[in-house]
């Protein structure tokens, strides 16, 4: 009797084991987020009747981002864009699809094979969020902004979501 108790602690012994190795590893993946990034309404660009023109913004985009622990990564890419990318930011909103402040940067990479130049290409990023940036980033708070030269106050747009 006594060892078939000690295979059963050694069995449930095991079984902890390869539970806490799959806890870590599903932790060590982190949160994971997406945004696809499309033409916004650039503030301070309207046409005739208020319209925003479609030579000012044109594009497509989107992007991933990794949450582990404090630590937020981004990586995308955008494509098509009227003009050329001149800057890549994450903002932080009141809510999903207000927008409000810039707060970090992205590295934006050029496609040198684009035309116009610089109308396609990559960005990409890794920051420590502040506790209440990270809660922010769970609600839905949290987008990525690309400027360009025609659209310097915004030109793709993209909420990070679950």
């Amino acid at each position: 009797m006594t060892s078939m108790k000690t295979i059963t602690v050694r069995a449930c012994l095991m079984t902890l084991v390869v539970c806490a190795c799959l806890s870590m590893i599903v932790l060590a993946q982190g949160d994971q987020y997406k945004a696809r990034l499309a033409p916004a309404p650039p503030l301070g660009l309207r046409g005739e009747r208020g319209a925003t023109p479609s030579s000012f913004v044109a594009g497509i985009g989107n992007a991933s981002a990794t949450l582990s622990g404090k630590k937020l990564t981004i990586n995308g890419s955008f494509e098509k864009m009227a003009s050329a990318a001149t800057a890549a930011k994450v903002g932080l909103g009141l809510a999903t699809g207000a927008r409000l402040d810039l707060i970090y940067d992205l590295t934006i990479t050029k496609s040198p094979q684009s035309t116009p130049p610089g109308t396609s290409g990559t960005i990409a990023g890794s920051f420590d969020l502040t506790p209440a940036q990270v809660d922010a980033l769970k609600k839905g708070k949290l987008y990525i902004q690309i400027n360009s030269e025609g659209a310097p106050n915004g030109h793709l747009l993209g909420w990070l979501l679950k």
